[in-house]
C-alpha cells in the first residue's frame, strides 16, 4: 500500500485528501477543482477505487469500505438535493394534523424541514436534530424518546428509546435506511439503531420508507426487514427491476421525487 501512495500523483493525493475530508466527492466538482475533464477525473477514480482507496459509485466516490458508515457531517452533504426533492414528496403525502415518527437520518431531518408548514402535527423521534427543527413550528407537539445519546449525529439509540416508541400507535412513520439489497433486504450498521427502527415498524399505520439511489448501492452488516414491510418507497430514481417486483407483488406503492 505504502509503495502505492507513492505512486500518486498530486492531483491523485489531492482527491484522496478531499474524499477523506468530506466522506464522498463528485466527478463534476473535482473536475471543476482541478480543470480537468471528467473523463480524467474518472480514471483517478478507477485508479484509486482499484487499489482500495476510494470506492467508486455513479457520479463519484466514497472514502470507505462498502461497510463502513459515513460521519454524519458527510451524509448530510452526500445526495442533498436528492434528499430534498425526497422530503418535498413525502411532505405531499403526509397531511395536516397527522401523528408521526421520524427516526434518525439526514433524510428524515431533510423531512422535518419540508413538513415545517404542515399544521396540527404530532411528531414522534428518537433525533434530536428533528427537535430542534420542529422549534421552528408554530404548533408542532414533539416527543424525544430518552435514553444514551450519540453525540456524532445526536440519534437517541438502544433499548430506552424502544421501549418508548412502543408506547405510540401513529398514522405515519418515515424512516431512512444504510442500505438496501436488490432482494429488499433493509440494513444498517448498529443494532442499537436497528431494534429501534423495528420498534418504528410496529408503532406505525402506514410506514414510509426515504431512500436516495445511493442507498441502493451500499451494504451494511445489520438487517432491520424487508422493503415488502413498508406501504411507500419515495426516492429519487426509478429503483431496480427487482426492487420494483417486490414493490408491485406486495402493493407498495412506489414514488419517484422530481424538483
Amino acid at each position: 500500500m505504502q509503495e502505492i501512495i507513492k505512486q500518486l500523483n498530486k492531483r491523485q493525493n489531492d482527491i484522496l485528501s478531499l474524499a477523506e475530508q468530506e466522506g464522498y466527492v463528485s466527478v463534476e466538482n473535482l473536475a471543476a477543482e482541478f480543470s480537468v475533464t471528467q473523463q480524467t477525473i474518472r480514471r483517478d477514480i478507477n485508479y484509486l477505487s482499484e487499489n482500495d482507496f476510494l470506492v467508486r459509485t455513479h457520479g463519484g466516490a466514497f472514502y470507505s469500505s462498502g461497510v463502513k458508515n459515513f460521519a454524519y457531517k458527510s451524509r448530510k452533504y452526500l445526495a442533498s438535493d436528492e434528499k430534498s426533492e425526497i422530503a418535498n414528496a413525502v411532505a405531499k403525502i403526509i397531511p395536516n394534523d397527522s401523528s408521526i415518527i421520524l427516526n434518525i437520518g439526514t433524510t428524515t431531518e431533510k423531512v422535518a424541514e419540508s413538513l415545517l408548514s404542515h399544521h396540527g402535527l404530532k411528531v414522534v423521534t428518537n433525533n434530536i436534530n428533528i427537535v430542534n427543527i420542529f422549534a421552528h413550528s408554530d404548533d408542532a407537539k414533539v416527543w424525544l424518546a430518552g435514553g444514551k445519546v450519540r453525540k456524532s449525529d445526536s440519534a437517541v439509540i438502544g433499548e430506552d428509546p424502544t421501549y418508548f416508541i412502543k408506547q405510540f400507535k401513529v398514522d405515519y412513520a418515515v424512516i431512512g435506511v444504510s442500505a438496501i439489497d436488490n432482494d429488499g433486504l433493509l440494513m444498517d450498521f448498529d443494532r442499537r439503531e436497528v431494534i429501534v427502527t423495528r420498534a418504528i415498524f410496529e408503532s406505525s399505520r402506514k410506514l414510509i420508507l426515504v431512500a436516495d439511489d445511493i442507498k441502493f448501492e451500499r451494504t451494511a452488516p445489520m438487517v432491520i426487514g424487508n422493503i415488502a414491510e413498508i406501504d411507500i418507497l419515495v426516492t429519487n430514481n426509478q429503483p431496480s427491476p427487482e426492487i420494483v417486483d417486490i414493490c408491485n407483488t406486495n402493493n407498495i406503492e412506489i414514488v419517484v421525487a422530481r424538483e
